[in-house]
């Protein structure tokens, strides 16, 4: 291991793998998702970044990766953690067959604000929803930041009659989103905030500014469980935990840091395997009666096989792993100058 825990380039590339999985469903525009699985003397790791990120942001979630296979997460203080289903923008006569996916789930993370549908779709798509759930249960929507305090507004105000739990991100900025909680608070409907963490250059900015009620934390964009269990500490908001279109690699280090939460109050977005046609392991991680156990995981070499990604595809995510050993590298010397 180099400077700062960082393994040489040589450790990293040492056990690689590069796969390709088709969505069941496409969401937020993905029908194909690729990730980079590494494995170290702690376990396995995952690399999977969206494409389109660049290298600084990508070098995070390659921290986490390298967490996870080769330094390990601290104890755990609960053994299973309750999960919530996810609903993709989807019509409404597909939700039940979304929802059968997440067996037991009685919580429901529904994608709102897609580009090209209108808020009567979100309301046809929400009202279903409840209707499969049921009074008791829990419905949070999810805008990505796709509207203004304005059109959040007016859609939180028609989507509440369907009683939220939360809205997530409905709003790009964190000024944005501090204005808006002022305004949704007497319909009784939270501000979480996603994007607004774990792109901010301070994530407990959004906390200074009174711009979130809770933080849902990302464990690989936050570059791991510990640096994430640092910020839950620092802003003291409840926190729910999310996955980012994982394996069920990448899914373990998510349960890793809901397993480590002090306090847990809220159904955590992990059971996002589940929108995979497929996984790594032979026991992927989805829910058994709205729960997910907090176990040892590892990839089966045949899965690995099976769903390896074409040799350029192996060799354009070689190299951004190169590049972003770079950036990790770089960052450790210039904390210790």
């Amino acid at each position: 291991m180099g400077a700062a825990g960082l393994p040489s380039w040589d450790e990293l590339r040492a056990d690689v793998h590069v796969v390709s999985i088709p969505m069941r469903i496409p969401f937020r525009g993905v029908l194909v998702r690729e990730a980079l699985l590494l494995r170290g003397p702690a376990g396995w790791g995952e690399f999977s970044a969206f494409l389109e990120y660049d290298d600084g942001e990508s070098a995070r979630w390659l921290g986490a990766a390298v967490e996870a296979a080769f330094v390990g997460w601290p104890p755990a203080v609960r053994s299973a953690v309750a999960v919530n289903a996810t609903v993709p923008a989807v019509g409404p006569g597909q939700v039940a067959g979304v929802l059968a996916a997440f067996p037991g789930c009685t919580t429901a993370k529904v994608k709102v604000a897609e580009p090209g549908q209108t808020l009567g779709d979100d309301v046809a798509r929400v009202s279903e929803v409840r209707s499969v759930l049921g009074p008791a249960g829990r419905i949070r929507v999810d805008a990505n930041g796709g509207w203004s305090v304005e059109e959040a507004l007016r859609c939180l105000t028609a989507l509440a009659a369907y009683d939220l739990e939360y809205a997530e991100q409905p709003c790009a900025s964190i000024e944005e989103l501090a204005a808006l909680r002022t305004l949704v608070a007497g319909l009784g409907v939270l501000v979480a905030a996603d994007e607004s963490v774990r792109k901010a250059a301070d994530p407990a900015r959004v906390v200074l500014a009174g711009a979130a009620d809770v933080l849902v934390l990302k464990v690989a964009p936050l570059g791991g469980v510990r640096a994430a269990l640092d910020i839950a500490r620092r802003c003291g908001l409840p926190v729910v935990v999310s996955s980012a279109l994982d394996t069920s690699i990448g899914i373990r280090a998510g349960l890793a840091l809901a397993a480590a939460l002090p306090d847990l109050p809220y159904a955590c977005g992990l059971g996002t395997a589940a929108l995979l046609s497929g996984d790594v392991v032979r026991a992927p991680l989805l829910p058994v009666h709205g729960r997910m156990p907090v176990a040892a995981l590892a990839a089966d070499p045949e899965l690995l096989a099976s769903f390896g990604a074409p040799p350029d595809r192996r060799l354009w995510w070689l190299e951004r792993l190169r590049r972003c050993r770079a950036v990790l590298a770089a960052a450790a010397t210039d904390s210790r100058a």
